[in-house]
């Protein structure tokens, strides 16, 4: 049992690592949004994807471990949770005491983490409005109103105050 306590405490400490690791990228992501920077965001997005990839390996590593003490404790592993297993190491202050500082840990950088890119969500939200925005006015100019002159049969004869022409042509 001692050893596969060890073995979660390791793989939950990797995990932490793991986690303060995409915190900085989501911290170094934000500027770059505001700046509008496409090729630093592709860069961070790529080393997030990377992290998250050793964070899904981690991930099941920690199911492994924890499959291990539910089958040697005879608890049924769907509830067996962090917070049973730090009750149930109360006689061991060492691992209970360890298991705690990673508990912790994780909690607070996750929850900095979701901050962080909730804030970014919204920044990237922005962006695409502002964007949506300048292509709804560029469309308008195009699409100018006509002059307000009639003929003799009161029909609009008015001519288009901007030209149709300019813009995006994809043929060219």
């Amino acid at each position: 049992m001692a050893s596969l306590m060890e073995n979660l405490i390791s793989t939950l400490n990797k995990e932490a690592d793991k986690y303060t690791e995409l915190l900085s990228l989501s911290k170094k992501k934000t500027p770059v949004i505001v700046r509008g920077s496409l090729a630093e965001l592709q860069k961070i997005t790529d080393e997030e994807q990377e992290a998250v990839e050793v964070l899904s390996a981690l991930d099941k590593e920690r199911s492994t471990v924890m499959n291990d003490i539910a089958n040697v404790t005879n608890k049924d592993v769907g509830e067996l949770k962090l917070k049973n297993l730090i009750v149930m190491m109360e006689k061991r202050p060492k691992e209970r005491d360890a298991l705690i500082a990673v508990r912790d840990r994780l909690d607070k950088v996750v929850n900095e983490l979701k901050l962080i890119n909730s804030q970014n969500a919204v920044l990237i939200k922005q962006s695409l409005d502002m964007i949506d925005f300048n292509l709804a006015l560029e469309r308008s100019i195009r699409t100018g109103p006509e002059t307000g002159n009639y003929n003799r049969a009161a029909e609009n004869a008015g001519s288009m105050l901007v030209s149709e022409q300019g813009g995006f042509d994809a043929r060219q």
